[in-house]
């Protein structure tokens, strides 16, 4: 039970009707759970506006409804109007919760690319150096021992709200969590004062209905949180950072490789051992000392340069970060897998051309023997993503298995066929097998001494969405089927 005035003590408001000197049992903003007493937030979405189930909750027993719009309720119900009902939801959170971020160290990290690697690295940095860290992100959130799936890089304003409130009963110090542009739009963030805000880097993606009308609002959308953070740290090497920070109100810090750079990568290499893919290179500025990170590629770099710039302000050693930047992994991203001495097999998330070009061309500067790409693209979607993704792979890979992902409501030889016509514009050589797990067996039976294999489109995701249905489906299961099978047939 909260009082309703102390809950809208940091919203400006409009009282329609009724009293705020009140109890609400419980805070909610979809209507099908609304229970007697509680506090109900009509919230206007792109397919369904909550202020159509106004009369709806009264009719159940809410006790006060909040809007941004002219509804009708009985006069024994309380109606606050505020400017906007999601920046209002989010507000409520905070005081639902009782402000748990303010007990907490929060990091909030935005980007096109990078995001998801940045806070696991981040997270095994600071829990290396003797932190409790939670997490939120595109693939769970992390509280303690409990890991929850994530339905959204950014989750309702609610939710976010409840998990640092869990991480407080939890015993963390710090959160650090992915902040995505359409969060920030849509007011999931509101509130929280962050302690630092990362900007990764940003390219044309997400403009579509639904998601940001143009590049240029979905760099403002980025920018939201550098009004909104105490200490900012950009990557300087990205043309648009400028545009993104505009109006900002926080401390700056920079990173990247060029010269005016506050922590800069010096001496880049490419790390190739047996079986290992890396880089390592020399942080100068900020932090000096040599580093060495077991993820292939410049963004590895990258991403690795943005933990350090965050984990220097919580009194990190280098040694710490060294250790922990050679321990740091992140399911589906470019997660190696150990399948054979001869060759390197790794499982990634790139499910659109942009991602799979930039994972293919980072992985052909090991020079591989062959570069070898699994694939397949999800139904009910985009054709051209499938003539692009073909086209790609086609060009650079040496071997493309064409395969299924999630097939949803098409049936996977009618996507594996849209996909050939984007490799047909290429002189790629490539096999087709339907069947997952059969085409996961055809890449490793068929593996040659140097090859570097990549399994994209699924990465951290453990399911197959068929007709309308999700069955199990984890590639590294699969993976350790098929070995096994291998073996047996070798003994027979």
């Amino acid at each position: 039970m909260e009082r309703l005035e102390k809950l809208l003590g940091r919203l400006d408001y409009t009282v329609v009707q009724g009293s705020t000197d009140i109890e609400v049992t419980e805070l909610v903003y979809d209507s099908r759970k609304v229970k007697p007493g509680c506090l109900f937030v009509c919230i206007k979405g792109t397919a369904v506006d909550g202020h159509t189930f106004a009369s709806e909750a009264a009719g159940k027993g809410a006790r006060a409804i909040l809007v941004q719009e002219d509804v009708e309720a009985p006069q024994d119900v309380t109606v606050v109007k505020v400017a906007d009902s999601r920046y209002g939801l989010a507000l409520l959170s905070c005081a639902w919760f009782h402000y748990p971020a303010e007990k907490l160290k929060v990091i909030g990290v935005t980007g096109t690319k990078g995001k998801t690697t940045t806070t696991y690295m981040v997270k095994s940095i600071l829990e290396n150096a003797g932190y409790k860290v939670g997490l939120i992100g595109t693939i769970e959130a992390i509280i303690g021992d409990k890991v929850i799936p994530a339905d959204h890089t950014t989750p309702e304003s609610w939710y976010v709200q409840s998990y640092f409130q869990q991480m407080v009963e939890a015993g963390c110090q710090c959160v650090v969590m992915e902040v995505s542009s359409q969060g920030l739009m849509m007011h999931r963030t509101a509130g929280i004062p962050f302690e630092i805000g990362i900007f990764t880097n940003i390219e044309p993606d997400h403009i579509a209905p639904g998601e940001h009308s143009s590049f240029e609002e979905y760099m403002r959308c980025k920018g939201l949180l550098f009004r909104q953070c105490r200490i900012g740290i950009v990557n300087v090497d990205d043309k648009h950072w400028q545009d993104v920070l505009e109006g900002h109100t926080c401390a700056l810090e920079t990173f990247g490789f060029s010269e005016g750079a506050d922590l800069r990568a010096k001496e880049p290499k490419l790390v190739q051992r047996k079986g290992y893919l890396g880089v390592s290179y020399q942080a100068q500025g900020l932090v000096n000392c040599p580093i060495e990170v077991d993820v292939p590629g410049k963004f590895s770099i990258y991403n690795s340069l943005t933990a350090i710039a965050i984990c220097r302000h919580f009194d990190v050693s280098t040694e710490d970060m060294k250790k922990a930047l050679k321990e740091a992994k992140v399911k589906g991203r470019i997660e190696r897998v150990k399948v054979s001495d001869d060759f390197t097999l790794m499982i990634d998330y790139a499910h659109n051309a942009m991602s799979l070009e930039s994972l293919l061309t980072t992985l052909k500067e090991y020079e591989p023997a062959r570069l070898v790409c699994l694939f397949g693209c999800g139904g009910n979607r985009s054709k051209l993503r499938r003539y692009e993704m073909g086209e790609v792979s086609g060009r650079l890979a040496d071997l493309t298995v064409i395969t299924s992902d999630n097939p949803r409501f098409e049936e996977p030889q009618a996507i594996i066929e849209d996909i050939k016509v984007g490799i047909s514009k290429t002189d790629g050589r490539y096999v087709e097998i339907a069947d997952r797990k059969e085409a996961i067996r055809y890449v490793i039976a068929n593996g040659q001494p140097g090859d570097v294999i990549v399994l994209a489109g699924k990465g951290h995701e453990d399911y197959q969405e068929i007709k309308g249905k999700k069955y199990p489906m984890d590639e590294r299961v699969l993976i350790q089927e098929v070995l096994q099978e291998l073996r047996q047939t070798d003994k027979q």
